[in-house]
């Protein structure tokens, strides 16, 4: 009996904090164009059986979910992924269709996107890569990616954005909206807390809800409220003890009811686990099969498990989404090339911003061509192209620019060049064996030898190293931050013989940069840096354009300085598997079962991520979050508020006066993060809360205004599960990285 009181005291204070969600999200709560379909979908499913209903619940191609053909309702066509459109594939398999049309445009990958810092380049890259999903004939794109970079090793992090939830929301927003204003729908991925590729198909994250809220939700919160996202896609793993994708917090509770979700949310390939479980709490598509929401869907409803209540809203969901996005007739679809100049521009321009200068010493940088006649590129990275490898979503590219290329289209006879690969690329498997290489290995000497000798003749090294595709993969993370085959050892060979040694590292990652820093006066990270990647990179190096990337992440000295590996608490020492989507994609998929699950993450840095944890625990770094050099300087000056203290409802505007005071026009990107003072809450040190990226002449001076929203001051309180403003005083940072603060100022809340 007590029992049976204490279950329906537990089911009353769900339905009323449900309740109070909603009520105390309504100023804020999405209110989304899909809605104004719903009188319409009413008749549409007046007039569907049971069986069509439900046959619109999972796919029935590859990268398709059906429609309702007998009332004219068209097929879901999804688009993968979030750096360019895939090639088509033979219906349900992954084998290429071999089409003549669908070489598409390689858009840098995530994390050079967000070093733009650039929201409006974003929204220029979501219509780019929108523009060539329609193109193709697509009604959902699968991306953005938008998981928060927990862990420096992980295997998507080149896919994802930042460490930093602010950053990470903006650009999200204004990727989501490019891609929807062309029309297609953005399904953004993977919700939530997809922060690790080892073991995600099972692995358990155990989160703070406050963590969970303030920084790994505020990507999905943004891109739904703002953006009003038409897609979501359910992560593999579980969060606090249930899978994603039948997580009722997660889809129901927070997504829906919270935020104003009105679109559908699909599983990730093979990510389904349940059949009462999923389509009750929130999953609408389940991909690539019917494993669970085909017929044993069905036998639950005629069984009364279900009820066609719920089988109608999740349909309506689906058609809110089918309706306001128009299919693409398939003979319109793949009638021209995908990739178009004005996509592959878009690349170009994004590109170019990505980069970032981590040092210069001795101003090597630009490079003098008069001064340097002959230049020695050593370095595989130089040649190695970066559209595909490893597993999960590439991009068939109509062309990749080479940095080797890229440097010869742009100097032409100007200069000699002359190129040593230095090292071998990676590759994660031994030819014609599924045995992992090693990541960590020697330099292999007659390529050593090669490139000194190629060193010692030349005027200058320009050094490629870091990483590729085959060594950051979706499905597995890395074993460590080291630079792959022995390429410390050759840095330190080059040095002895030529110390004037410019470094590009080619990741979209951290990588350890303790031998590239000592042996390298200029280091340069230019990312998986798409199509235009080595155009990009030569008119940086020769200073047609002056670098303005920032860091979007931490780059630690090593590993172990970074929260998670300092604390232990990843990697997780529970019994490996194999992956969930390459099981899938091999045709040999073993169905993980919650009961085999006995790998626990657990979250406990809380919201130490990333710059959080260094400031915090006053840790120096490599090179700090938002860090980025440029080929001039800026003056930062006469820091202002609008007020001396503020309301809940208002916002905070802050000015100051930049100045570029070198020679070169170039873009700064003004950062403003929040100190807290005398809080009685807990707070990281300090955290970004407002940038903006600005162009400035030689010589020119903005006075800027930023805007901080006292509301985004908040904390997710856990006792009263809802966001809570602590009044007192802050302080506001103004700086050009998260490690370089250049003007103060105090405000009180």
């Amino acid at each position: 009996m007590k029992s049976q009181i204490k279950l329906s005291f537990l089911l009353l204070t769900g339905i009323l904090a449900c309740f109070s969600i909603k009520v105390n999200a309504q100023s804020d709560r999405n209110i989304s164009v899909l809605s104004n379909y719903d009188a319409r979908i009413d008749t549409i499913l007046a007039q569907m059986t049971l069986e069509e209903k439900v046959n619109m619940f999972f796919g029935i191609r590859m990268f398709s979910s059906a429609g309702v053909p007998r009332l004219g309702i068209a097929d879901v066509e999804y688009a993968d992924g979030p750096f360019g459109i895939r090639e088509e594939l033979m219906p349900n398999s992954w084998m290429p269709a071999g089409l003549g049309n669908d070489l598409a445009t390689f858009f840098p990958t995530g994390s050079a996107l967000a070093a733009t810092w650039c929201p409006e380049s974003a929204y220029d890259y979501g219509v780019a890569i929108g523009t060539e999903g329609r193109t193709r004939g697509k009604d959902m794109l699968l991306g953005p990616a938008i998981n928060i970079q927990r862990i420096p090793t992980g295997g998507r992090t080149y896919e994802y954005l930042s460490e930093d939830p602010f950053l990470s929301a903006r650009l999200s927003v204004g990727y989501t909206k490019g891609v929807q204003d062309q029309g297609i729908a953005a399904c953004i991925k993977h919700y939530a807390l997809n922060n690790q590729e080892n073991n995600r198909g099972k692995v358990d994250v155990i989160v703070s809800p406050r963590t969970m809220r303030e920084i790994y939700l505020p990507p999905f919160e943004a891109a739904v409220k703002e953006a009003d996202a038409w897609g979501v896609m359910a992560a593999y793993n579980k969060v606090n003890g249930y899978w994603c994708s039948e997580n009722d917090l997660l889809q129901n509770q927070i997504l829906r009811n919270e935020w104003g979700f009105a679109g559908f949310i699909v599983s990730d390939w093979g990510g389904t686990h349940s059949t009462v479980a999923a389509i009750t709490n929130g999953l609408n598509v389940e991909m690539p099969t019917g494993q669970y929401l085909g017929d044993k869907l069905l036998d639950s409803v005629r069984a009364g498990v279900v009820s066609e209540e719920i089988i109608n809203q999740r349909a309506c969901e689906i058609l809110r989404v089918r309706l306001h996005v128009k299919p693409v007739p398939p003979h319109e679809a793949n009638r021209i090339m995908t990739s178009q100049p004005r996509q592959q521009q878009i690349a170009y321009e994004v590109a170019s911003k990505a980069i970032v200068l981590l040092k210069n010493e001795k101003t090597q940088l630009p490079l003098d061509t008069a001064k340097y006649k002959k230049i020695a590129v050593i370095g595989a990275n130089a040649m190695q192209k970066n559209a595909t490898g490893g597993l999960g979503a590439g991009v068939k590219a109509l062309f990749e620019i080479t940095p080797l290329q890229g440097l010869r289209d742009r100097l032409g006879n100007q200069v000699t060049i002359v190129y040593a690969p230095g090292y071998k690329p990676y590759r994660r498997y031994q030819e014609g064996t599924r045995t992992r290489q090693p990541e960590c290995t020697s330099a292999d000497p007659d390529l050593l030898k090669e490139a000194v000798n190629v060193a010692k003749d030349a005027d200058i090294v320009l050094f490629f190293g870091g990483t590729n595709r085959d060594l950051e993969t979706e499905g597995t993370d890395r074993e460590s931050i080291c630079l792959p085959s022995g390429q410390d050892e050759l840095i330190k060979a080059l040095a002895e013989v030529n110390p004037n040694i410019v470094s590009i590292i080619v990741s979209g990652a951290p990588v350890d940069l303790r031998a590239v820093n000592q042996y390298s006066p200029a280091i340069l990270m230019s990312w998986f840096n798409g199509s235009a990647a080595g155009h990009a990179l030569a008119d940086v190096l020769l200073g047609t354009i002056s670098p303005s990337g920032k860091l979007p992440f931490t780059l630690p000295v090593k590993l172990e300085d970074s929260p998670a590996y300092f604390l232990r608490n990843y990697p997780q020492t529970g019994e490996a598997n194999s992956d969930i989507f390459a099981d899938l994609v091999n045709e040999n998929r073993s169905e993980l079962k919650s009961t085999d699950n006995k790998d626990l993450a657990y979250y406990s840095e809380e919201s130490l991520v990333g710059y959080r944890w260094f400031d915090t625990k006053n840790i120096k770094p490599m090179f700090p979050f938002g860090h980025g050099l440029s080929y001039t300087t800026f003056q930062y000056a006469s820091i202002k508020t609008d007020k001396a203290k503020y309301k809940s409802d208002e916002t905070i505007k802050v000015s100051v006066d930049l100045t570029n005071s070198g020679k070169a026009d170039a873009d700064e990107v003004v950062q403003i993060y929040v100190h807290r003072l005398k809080s009685k809450v807990f707070w990281p040190y300090k955290e970004l809360k407002a940038f903006d990226r600005v162009n400035l002449k030689a010589g020119e001076t903005k006075k800027l205004t930023l805007e901080i929203p006292v509301k985004n001051l908040r904390y997710w309180d856990e006792a009263k599960y809802d966001w809570i403003l602590e009044n007192g005083a802050i302080e506001i940072l103004v700086g050009t990285s998260s490690g370089d603060i250049r003007l103060k100022t105090q405000v009180d809340i």
